[in-house]
């Protein structure tokens, strides 16, 4: 977006180029499907109602507390949505940029190649993402829910969805997002430690790369299965690293398959055509060739993994346990599921919700 300063004086501003990085996302993302001044207007006017009419029932059926305001929404464009993204990761990425800058010397040329590296995946993300709650972002935004306006028209157009039941049943899986994180303070803090320790694992010593490539390709020589299903990064990472990812593989499986979750439950007799929904989004999800490849590099595709997974686990938590038993989920870090746990329910109420 023009007008945006991104020069902050901070070490990731001198890590990479981030006007970079916003100029070949938003090129990339284009501005979608055109959408009138009228039709933006009733996006913001839904949304603005039906997100924390979302989230009202979203506490109702969980018996979870939302305080700190009601959520809303922000209908924006993708550009919108891809500084608001750049702003969030030039945060998060300050203490290892901290680190990289006064390890080594920083060309402008190597600003601007990493900048384009990140546009590309903003660039590309931001054509698919329907709606976020940035668990990340300032204190000021907190409880604001992102809606990319163009890309909630496009689907509403190519599959001839309802649009206000489309947009109530968006709004009830982000708005639960927002309930999860105010109902659990802690979660916030949790997250973002776990994010800091796996940044400040990566090492800057050229030698210990070797050493990892040399360890992957022993693992892969050894027909080891562990990296199987999360990606071939996996094997480039040491043992603390692979600790830490499964920790926040099965935080993100708990989250995305609770709101997905609850989402299917509460929109039943209040959203028209929710199956015909759930395909229209498999359907616009599949790729093929190149862009699949792509999807696996970046991990795209891990998203849809962690929704059918952690809502099993949640389901059948439920059934054991009940609501108030799965709650239990968010009194702490001690209660949240494994990566194992959440393959097998029972394990978790055996330790945590059957005590």
């Amino acid at each position: 977006m023009a007008g945006v300063d991104w020069s902050m004086g901070s070490a990731s501003a001198r890590l990479a180029d981030w006007s970079v990085a916003g100029d070949v996302g938003r090129r990339l993302g284009g501005p979608g499907v055109g959408v009138s001044a009228v039709e933006r207007a009733r996006l913001r006017e839904d949304f603005a109602e039906l997100v924390p009419y979302g989230e009202s029932l979203i506490t109702g059926y969980t018996g979870l507390a939302a305080p700190g305001g009601r959520a809303r929404a922000w209908v924006m464009s993708r550009g919108e949505w891809i500084d608001q993204n750049l702003r969030g990761l030039q945060r998060l990425l300050e203490p290892l940029a901290a680190r990289i800058v006064a390890d080594r010397r920083r060309s402008e040329l190597r600003r601007k190649a990493l900048g384009a590296q990140v546009g590309v995946l903003l660039g590309y993300v931001s054509r698919k993402v329907l709606g976020q709650y940035d668990v990340f972002a300032p204190p000021d935004d907190e409880g604001t829910v992102y809606i990319v306006g163009p890309n909630v028209a496009e689907v509403e157009r190519r599959f001839a969805l309802p649009p206000r039941d489309f947009r109530l049943w968006i709004s009830l899986h982000e708005a639960c997002h927002r309930v999860q994180f105010a109902a659990a303070p802690w979660l916030r803090g949790y997250l973002g430690s776990l994010v800091d320790e796996y940044l400040g694992s990566i090492s800057l010593d050229g030698m210990e790369l070797v050493r990892q490539l040399r360890r992957a390709v022993g693992e892969v020589r050894d027909g080891s299965r562990e990296w199987r299903g999360v990606g071939v990064l996996f094997l480039l990472m040491s043992p603390e690293q692979r600790d830490l990812f499964a920790r926040m593989q099965a935080v993100m499986s708990l989250l995305e398959g609770h709101a997905s979750y609850v989402m299917d439950v509460v929109a039943a007799g209040r959203v028209r055509d929710v199956e015909r929904m759930r395909r229209a989004l498999r359907v616009r999800r599949r790729a093929g060739g190149v862009e699949r490849a792509f999807q696996q590099a970046i991990g795209f595709d891990q998203k849809a993994r962690q929704y059918g997974t952690g809502e099993r686990f949640v389901r059948g938590t439920i059934e054991l346990v009940g609501m108030e038993g799965f709650n239990r989920v968010w009194q702490g870090p001690a209660n949240l599921p494994t990566l194992a746990e959440v393959a097998a329910p029972a394990r978790w109420v055996e330790r945590v919700a059957g005590a």
